[in-house]
């Protein structure tokens, strides 16, 4: 299998890269460069490779899956190579390492916090200056480039500029506005599209195993999100929440119940931050303490001096339980507005399959009692929602505007 096979749905992209990888591998072979030891992507004149990449596209299409699959196919030592073969194959040690996250060479950076700081980017910009350790290149994923701060961002510039020999930044985000422009007209811009809801639905049955008409309702129900349709195949938990978020258009007729749907959406955000916690918080804290010296015999007291290292870890916790939330709460508002897209569909006769086909009568209910262009205002009500929670706004007064603008239309 070679490493192209879980970049879904996106052919044309999957042809660039590995044309970049086959040029990669030339240069990196070329007796000339080895002996000269000089940049061999600056000497490549036309190549198709460079030193940096940026993959946007919108949420879904799988833009660290392409960009780990890159990498892979830039660190792939499959002796096919030698008699023609394209990098990339899959089998080899270069690229399974890769793919898992063990290569020594390849750096996969994400992050569960809700930005990536001027500290952080300072450790990557002196990994990057670093000469590859074994492997054929040195490669920075930075999965979440749209999170760096401006002053991380002002960081990372200098290194993406003039960068070192073998190494090779690939910068994922949603969209090229979310990298700051000196980055991003230094880097390599390639576009993913939403994958086709039938790709999606035949790499869950090839590659996770799930039964065909459960994927295939899973891709239509999120539209082409591969990591949602996943989700959505495998989680009952997951089913039950959609299911909950898909009754709300229902539940807003009054003032009592656009409250009660908005703060059942808000526990439900709460609860999902909550489990997190649950399952990495405790760990964490016990290996730090285990680290400082907190011995077992000594009643759990802390060594002096550790307690700066407690509440640095305890600000990260809270931070990743903050976007743990608004994660869960996007979730719920990208549901509501694909329910009322189904009602806009109705409503003006389209011919286009229902992405919530499971709820076709509540769909249907909705678009008799009101008009296209309630359903516009109530699409853009759930946007500006959105956007609310991006600006930091109290998540409570944001979905309770949010529910009331529903209910007005």
């Amino acid at each position: 299998m070679a490493v192209w096979d879980d970049v879904v749905g996106q052919e044309r992209l999957t042809e660039q890269l590995a044309a970049a990888a086959r040029d990669a591998d030339a240069l990196v072979t070329a007796e000339g460069a080895a002996v000269s030891g000089a940049d061999p992507i600056a000497q490549s004149g036309a190549s198709k490779m460079t030193h940096a990449w940026l993959f946007t596209g919108p949420p879904g299409s799988g833009r660290d899956t392409a960009a780990r699959a890159f990498a892979a196919a830039l660190q792939c030592v499959s002796p096919d190579r030698a008699l023609g073969g394209a990098p990339g194959c899959g089998f080899c040690d270069g690229c399974h390492t890769s793919l898992v996250g063990t290569h020594a060479d390849v750096e996969i950076v994400r992050t569960d916090l809700l930005s990536i700081g001027v500290k952080e980017t300072r450790d990557l910009v002196r990994r990057s200056s670093m000469s590859p350790s074994g492997g054929r290149w040195q490669v920075i994923v930075l999965e979440d480039a749209d999170r760096l701060t401006e002053g991380a961002g002002n960081v990372l510039l200098k290194a993406v500029e003039e960068p070192a020999p073998r190494t090779v930044w690939l910068l994922c985000a949603p969209s090229i506005e979310d990298v700051l422009p000196t980055i991003r007209s230094r880097c390599r811009h390639v576009t993913l599209r939403t994958p086709p809801v039938a790709a999606v639905a035949d790499v869950l049955v090839r590659r996770d195993g799930i039964d065909p008409d459960a994927a295939a309702a899973a891709a239509r129900a999120t539209q082409g999100h591969i990591g949602r349709a996943r989700r959505l195949a495998t989680d009952e938990r997951a089913r039950a929440r959609r299911a909950a978020v898909l009754k709300l258009p229902l539940r807003v007729d009054d003032i009592g119940g656009c409250l009660k749907g908005a703060q059942e959406l808000i526990d439900a955000a709460t609860e999902d931050a909550k489990q997190v916690a649950e399952d990495v918080d405790a760990k964490e804290t016990e290996e730090l303490r285990a680290a400082l010296g907190a011995a077992a015999g000594t009643g759990g007291r802390m060594p002096r001096g550790t307690a700066g290292a407690m509440k640095e870890l305890q600000d990260k916790q809270k931070r990743r339980s903050t976007r743990t939330q608004r994660d869960s709460l996007d979730l719920a508002l990208t549901d509501l507005t694909g329910f009322y897209r189904d009602v806009l569909a109705v409503q003006l006769g389209a011919t286009v399959p229902l992405a919530n086909d499971e709820v076709r009568d509540s769909v249907q209910r909705i678009a008799s009692s009101s008009t296209p262009e309630r359903t516009l205002r109530r699409i853009e009500a759930v946007i500006a929602c959105r956007q609310a929670l991006d600006r930091n706004v109290a998540p409570l007064l944001a979905v309770e505007a949010m529910t009331a603008a529903l209910r007005k239309g």
